[in-house]
């Protein structure tokens, strides 16, 4: 450690890194490949249990015999259960047949596995036919990002291409909502709720504020323990429970819960002096969610982005925005470029965070899909050095990378255009773009296959595409 408290290397230590690095990318793409490697015999497996029974007519019967057969085959000479082989199987015969140009990617080392099941996961939505448009586009976001910052925009992609839009099937797929419990051992069970997307989000988001608000109380209690004994005075018994509590936040935010669902209220509320709302009742959820204006207008179906975790439909979009519910950011998308052009909240934060909050989108840190919702705005260039807190200084940083940019070697600077520079303790330097919201209207490239892709899945193959004819016709004309 350096005399300023900074994490620093000495030149030994950054020529052992340099050779880690290294060898870590080696060894990856080895990996990698070996992977390919072993999908590509796992799937010709399959194809032989295929060919095993092509002739039979009792064609499924016979197949699930040669599979099992197979299967405990080569199970036995790796030591795992032949019912996991099979599924492995499975599974790699629906990547090789359906997904081979990511299969060419993860051989070459261009994309790694969690790439490979993010793209597999959010292609499952789609039918066969519509899966090699989708996979085109998707290997490419993915040989340029991280899987958990690319996943927004896939599923998006995805519900795009689909034959039948998002707010269809979400009417469908939402009278399935339901409450299940799960006996666990020791006494425990597992209480599960299946709710749309967007309520979900909403009461985690609210169990997890209250939860962080209480951790608040427990360092103010804890202070002022500090301070009344300091002073020779008498402990308050208030405090001293406060200061005294060891939960963590998964374990008060499943005590909130619990309270909440027996008594409608959060009964760990020590503002509340009867049966009132009290300090943690007041509080409400946050959600953000970008909408694209030709969703908003409604004249298109096309789904909205929750804060880069999940699509929500346009018929729960468009009531959000149209101010039904408090407590949520709206965004609204030129129809074009995506870009933002406005920004709404009821209780209105300051004005700067809105704009830093809504440009940034996710952590500033290199690979990092922390909802910006859930970062801490950082000065880039310190206040302490006269950094100024002005929109070129400000980046969102989730805690981790807040912390690491304050006490570690790796420096970071803004340039145009928002533009965040990250420089290792290496001298590698990483640039992150902020992200365009994942509801675009047209792609981010225009070369990609997307654009076909999406005149053959929802436009009229004979007409323009859907982004030309849209784009010569004014949005207020509308």
């Amino acid at each position: 450690m350096r005399s300023d408290g900074i994490i620093g290397f000495s030149d030994a230590d950054q020529a052992t890194l340099s050779e880690i690095a290294h060898a870590v990318e080696q060894a990856d793409a080895a990996v990698a490949a070996a992977k390919a490697q072993l999908t590509r015999a796992l799937a010709r497996a399959e194809k032989l249990a295929r060919e095993q029974s092509a002739g039979s007519p009792r064609r499924v019967r016979d197949h699930d015999m040669a599979q099992r057969a197979i299967a405990l085959e080569l199970a036995a000479r790796l030591r795992v259960s032949d019912r996991t082989m099979q599924r492995r199987m499975n599974a790699a015969a629906e990547l090789a047949d359906d997904y081979p140009l990511t299969l060419d990617a993860l051989t070459e080392g261009r994309i790694h596995e969690g790439h490979v099941r993010l793209i597999t996961d959010t292609g499952a939505v789609l039918p066969p036919e519509a899966r090699a448009a989708f996979e085109a586009e998707a290997v490419r976001r993915c040989e340029a990002d991280t899987p958990g910052r690319v996943r927004a925009g896939l599923e998006i992609l995805a519900q795009r291409l689909h034959p039948r839009s998002l707010t269809e099937r979400h009417a469908e797929a939402r009278e399935g909502r339901r409450v299940f419990l799960t006996p666990l051992a020791d006494g425990m069970s597992q209480l599960g709720l299946i709710v749309p997307t967007i309520i979900g989000e909403g009461i985690y988001d609210r169990a997890t504020r209250m939860a962080r608000a209480l951790a608040d109380l427990r360092t103010q209690a804890a202070e002022r323990l500090r301070e009344t004994r300091a002073a020779g005075l008498p402990d308050n018994p208030d405090d001293i429970a406060y200061a005294t509590d060891t939960r963590t936040i998964d374990q008060v935010r499943a005590d909130v819960l619990a309270d909440m669902a027996l008594t409608a209220q959060p009964g760990a509320d020590p503002t509340r002096s009867d049966d009132g709302p009290g300090t943690l009742g007041a509080i409400r959820a946050h959600v953000q969610v970008v909408v694209p204006a030709l969703t908003l207008l409604g004249t298109d179906d096309s789904p909205a982005d929750l804060a880069g975790r999940a699509p929500i439909d346009a018929d729960t979009a468009r009531r959000l925005a149209g101010g039904s519910a408090t407590g949520w950011d709206r965004l609204l998308t030129d129809p074009i470029t995506g870009q933002v052009l406005a920004t709404d909240r009821r209780d209105i934060p300051p004005v700067l965070r809105r704009q830093i909050t809504a440009r940034d989108g996710r952590c500033r840190a290199p690979g990092c899909p922390a909802p910006a919702i859930r970062c801490e705005i950082d000065h880039v260039r310190d206040w302490a050095h006269g950094g100024p807190t002005h929109v070129d200084n400000l980046q969102c940083l989730c805690q981790r990378h807040h912390s690491m940019k304050q006490f570690t070697a790796w420096r970071v600077r803004m340039l145009e255009g928002g533009l965040v520079e990250w420089t290792s303790p290496l001298g590698a330097t990483y640039t992150d773009q902020p992200p365009p919201p994942a509801v675009h209207f047209v792609p981010d490239d225009e070369q990609s296959p997307y654009r076909d892709a999406m005149t053959d899945a929802r436009g009229d193959p004979d007409g323009p595409p859907p982004w030309e004819s849209s784009a010569r016709t004014p949005l207020l004309a509308r």
